[in-house]
């Protein structure tokens, strides 16, 4: 049974690509911006060289701050999470709740649709609380899954990770659903026998 998403009318932009010289300096996130209907969804709006990054693509997509709907933290680490405050008026989705303004709305993300385009699922492994946003395009499903992959090769060992078989696990949940993946700090790739595991 696949986890894709019903719809497929999502579409979206990678505003700012992100890099990973190192697990300490030199590090940037892959911030993208996905659109399904009256969503407008930030995924991953964390450390970047300066916030223009993910401002200026945005403002060239021809909207603003508060036009977003919706952020996605794929898990808390501050270099995926740095500039969530630049969306003050979106709700803010991580594993357990949403949260907006002074509102705790506690939900468990797993199968939880923003659209029927747009799906989380739990993808632990880099952390116990990743989770992956699957969004119905017209060209497939793209995962965009935080750091459960850095970039297009792996790593296959993520130092960070506690336990690599509940990585695997959850990259290979991805695999089968997927066509693309938008990593943490890299560039999309197809998902096929090539993804790192």
């Amino acid at each position: 049974m696949t986890d894709a998403p019903l719809g497929r009318s999502a579409k979206y932009t990678i505003l700012t690509t992100g890099y990973t010289l190192s697990t300490g300096p030199g590090v940037a996130a892959t911030v993208s911006y996905v659109t399904d209907g009256e969503s407008h969804v930030i995924v991953d709006p964390g450390m970047v060289a300066g916030r223009d990054r993910i401002l200026g693509p945005l403002a060239e997509l021809g909207l603003g701050p508060d036009d977003i709907t919706d952020v996605i933290l794929s898990h808390h680490h501050p270099d995926n999470t740095m500039n969530v405050g630049l969306f003050g008026r979106a709700r803010v989705h991580d594993h357990k709740a949403i949260y907006r303004d002074d509102q705790w709305t506690d939900r468990d993300a797993e199968g939880y649709e923003l659209t029927p385009s747009l799906k989380l699922i739990h993808t632990p492994g880099h952390s116990p609380e990743d989770i992956t946003l699957l969004a119905g395009t017209e060209s497939g499903v793209t995962a965009f899954v935080g750091d459960l992959w850095w970039r297009p090769n792996g790593p296959v060992d993520d130092p960070v990770a506690p336990d690599h078989n509940v990585l695997l696990t959850s990259r290979l949940r991805v695999l089968d659903t997927a066509d693309t993946i938008v990593p943490g700090h890299g560039p999309a790739f197809p998902a096929d026998d090539t993804a790192p595991r």
